[in-house]
C-alpha cells in the first residue's frame, strides 16, 4: 500500500513506525525539518517538507497514487483541508485526527464522507474509552476480551508475596493442571521478553496471559490479587480527556471531577449533570482527603501536565485507592508505570495510531490490541481451509520464537495450546506478534 501521512509528530511517527515494519510505501509530510529528518533517521520513510494542505506539496507525494491519506497534525483544521483535498486528488482512502467532540456525536448527520473524509478519530475519545476498559478489573493492569470473553488478555504485576515470583514458566506449569492460561509476555525493565519455559518470573514484573474464562480467577489467585469492585471513583483534571470519560463512565459509577479552573467548573456541571464538580487544586493533599480519597476505588488523572498525573496517582495509591490511571504525553513515561507504583499509564496519541493501524489491517485481522509499553501486538486470525498452518501440529511448523500463540476460539468455546495442538478451519487464533515477524506469522493463516 502506498500511504501518505500529514503530520510526523508522536501519532504520526508511531504510525510510520507500525506500518514500516510491514513494508509498506510511506510518505511522511510536515512543515518541521527536524521532525522529518528524525523519522527519516529511525524509519524507512520517505519525507517531504510542506504544508499538507498545499496542492504541489501533494502532488510531490503523489497523491493519485495514495491507497491512504492520514491526515494527524496537531490542528484540527489542517487534516479536515487535507483530507478534503487530498480526496479530490485521487487519494483512496482518508482518516482525519480531530479534538471537537462534535465531529463524533453528530457523525451520522454530518456524513463526512461526501465531502472526502471517511473516517474521523478522536484521541481524546479514544483515550476515554480505553481509561473505561481498563477499568473493568481493579487488579488488572490490562485487560481485552476476545469474542466476548471465550479468552482474555490480562495483565498483572508480579508481587514477592504470589505464586509465580521466582519461578520458571516450567516450574509453575503445575498449578495451571488445566492448561486455563498461557503467558505470552514479560514486561520487564523496559524490555519485552516473549517468554519460554526457561524465563522465570521476577517481582515487579509485568506479566501478561491469554486466558479462558475461568483462567483469569486463577491467574489473579496466583499473582496474590483481590477482586474488587470498582464504585466510587475520582477523575483529576477537566480536560476534553476527562469530560469524555466522565460521559462515559457517570451512568455505572459515581464520580466526583477536581477542576482547578472556577468558570470551567460551572461548564462543567452543565456538561455534566450525573457527576459532582469539584472546584479545587488536585495536588492538594488536604483537599483530597476532604473529597474522601480514602472512599475512592480508582483514581484517573488526565490534566494537561504528566507530572502532577503521576505524583497525584502516587498519592492515591498511597491512601488506599485500588486503581490508578495517568494521563502521560511522553510515550517514554509509560514504561516508568512499572517501576514507580501507577497501576497503568496511557498517551492519547499513541491509543490514535494503534487505533488507525487497526482500521488499516481491517479485514485481514479480526481484531487487534496493544499493550501499553510492550513492544508487540496482539492479533486475531481465522484460519482458512488453504492456510499453512494446518500442515501439522504446533511444534513442528516452525512458528517464529518471537511470536506466541495465546489461543484458540473454536465452535464457541475458548482453548489455550500447548505444541501438540492441530488447528482446524474456522479456527480463531490469538497470537502475540513482536513487529518484526509480523508478515512470517500472517503466512501461515494466508
Amino acid at each position: 500500500m502506498r500511504i501518505i501521512i500529514a503530520g510526523a509528530g508522536d501519532v504520526g511517527f508511531h504510525l510510520a513506525k507500525l506500518l514500516a515494519y510491514e513494508e509498506q510505501d510511506i510518505i511522511l509530510i510536515d512543515l518541521d525539518q527536524e521532525k522529518l529528518k528524525y523519522a527519516a533517521n529511525h524509519l524507512d520513510v520517505a519525507t517531504i517538507r510542506g504544508s499538507s494542505t498545499s496542492y504541489s506539496v501533494l502532488l510531490d507525494a503523489n497523491i493519485s497514487k495514495a491507497d491512504l491519506l492520514i491526515s494527524v497534525t496537531s490542528n484540527e483544521e489542517t487534516n479536515i483541508a487535507t483530507c478534503i483535498i487530498g480526496k479530490n486528488l485521487g487519494a483512496k482512502r482518508t482518516v482525519a485526527r480531530i479534538s471537537n467532540i462534535e465531529f463524533l456525536l453528530g457523525k451520522d448527520i454530518l456524513d463526512l464522507k461526501t465531502i472526502g473524509i471517511d473516517e474521523i478519530i478522536s484521541p481524546e475519545s479514544l483515550a476515554a474509552k480505553e481509561i473505561k476498559r481498563l477499568l473493568r478489573e481493579s487488579a488488572l493492569t490490562d485487560t481485552f476480551d476476545f469474542d466476548n470473553g471465550l479468552l482474555s488478555l490480562v495483565g498483572i504485576t508480579i508481587d514477592d508475596n504470589g505464586e509465580l515470583a521466582e519461578k520458571t514458566l516450567s516450574e509453575t506449569a503445575y498449578l495451571n493442571p488445566d492448561n486455563s492460561f498461557t503467558t505470552v509476555a514479560i514486561l520487564r525493565n523496559n524490555e519485552t521478553i516473549i517468554p519460554h519455559g526457561e524465563n522465570a518470573f521476577k517481582a515487579n514484573d509485568h506479566a501478561y496471559f491469554i486466558a479462558q474464562p475461568d483462567g483469569v480467577d486463577r491467574v489473579m489467585d496466583l499473582s496474590g490479587k483481590k477482586r474488587t469492585d470498582i464504585k466510587n471513583i475520582m477523575i483529576l483534571g477537566g480536560s476534553k480527556v476527562g469530560i469524555n470519560t466522565a460521559r462515559r463512565l457517570s451512568k455505572k459509577y459515581n464520580i466526583k471531577l477536581i477542576e482547578q479552573d472556577k468558570e470551567k467548573c460551572f461548564e462543567l456541571a452543565d456538561m455534566l449533570p450525573d457527576t459532582l464538580i469539584i472546584n479545587g487544586d488536585g495536588r492538594d493533599i488536604d483537599l483530597l482527603m476532604e473529597e474522601g480519597i480514602t472512599d475512592m476505588d480508582a483514581f484517573i488523572a488526565v490534566t494537561g501536565n504528566s507530572e502532577t498525573n503521576i505524583i497525584s496517582c502516587l498519592v492515591a495509591k498511597n491512601h488506599g485507592v485500588a486503581k490508578t490511571i495517568a494521563l502521560v504525553e511522553n510515550i517514554d513515561y509509560i514504561h516508568l508505570s512499572q517501576n514507580i507504583g501507577v497501576d497503568t499509564m496511557i498517551n492519547k496519541k499513541l491509543i490514535a495510531a494503534n487505533f488507525i493501524f487497526r482500521y488499516i489491517r481491517k479485514g485481514e485481522v479480526l481484531n487487534l490490541t496493544s499493550i501499553h509499553g510492550v513492544d508487540a501486538e496482539i492479533l486475531e486470525f481465522e484460519v482458512k481451509p488453504e492456510s499453512k498452518i494446518l500442515a501439522d501440529e504446533l511444534r513442528n511448523l516452525d512458528f517464529p520464537k518471537s511470536a506466541v500463540v495465546g489461543g484458540v476460539i473454536r465452535r464457541g468455546r475458548g482453548h489455550t495450546v500447548r505444541g501438540s495442538f492441530r488447528f482446524e478451519p474456522k479456527d480463531r487464533v490469538v497470537v502475540l506478534i513482536r513487529p518484526e515477524c509480523l508478515h512470517k506469522v500472517e503466512s501461515f493463516f494466508k
